[in-house]
């Protein structure tokens, strides 16, 4: 078990996130992760949203997690308390679909509307709306968050191979 203000003094990469007082690290993002991650932060800055990737944000006095990225029209600083628009999970080889899903429907009581779930080795995204399903979007489709659109085509022409 760990307190909270020791959480928050870790330093270490990749980060970490903390529910409950037990530290649980992520996965060891890869090259592709990070193309994705800049093409991302480009496109919804485009689209006039602050994003920012690997935000701590604080979504009860014992639970922080690490999302991939995150975006909204503004964000609280230094650890987002209040909702966020948006929340992408970036596969890593040792990250499962269903596990990502399943870490969208913690933010989605939380008050987070949208979140995307990318694979960038099989090139295909999840969109999914609070109180929606999981919706696969394919390299030709568009993921969605409110009146942003962000072609999943476009966003794979990052990775040139």
């Amino acid at each position: 078990m760990v307190s909270v203000e020791e959480y928050l003094r870790r330093t270490e990469k990749p980060n970490c996130e903390f529910v409950d007082g037990e530290v649980r690290p992520k996965a060891m993002p890869t090259w592709y992760h990070g193309l994705i991650q800049a093409a991302l932060l480009r496109l919804l800055h485009e689209h006039g949203l602050v994003a920012a990737p690997e935000v701590t944000v604080r979504l009860s006095p014992t639970k922080f997690l690490v999302p991939d990225v995150i975006a909204a029209t503004s964000v609280q600083l230094p650890y987002p308390t209040d909702p966020v628009l948006l929340r992408v999970e970036i596969l890593s080889p040792d990250d499962g679909v269903g596990a990502m899903l399943a870490k969208c429907e913690q933010y989605h009581p939380w008050g987070v509307p949208f979140c995307w779930v990318i694979d960038p080795v099989r090139r295909v995204a999840w969109d999914y709306a609070r109180g929606g399903e999981p919706l696969r979007v394919d390299a030709s489709g568009v993921l969605q968050a409110g009146d942003v659109r962000v072609s999943v085509k476009e966003l794979f022409a990052e990775l040139k191979n």
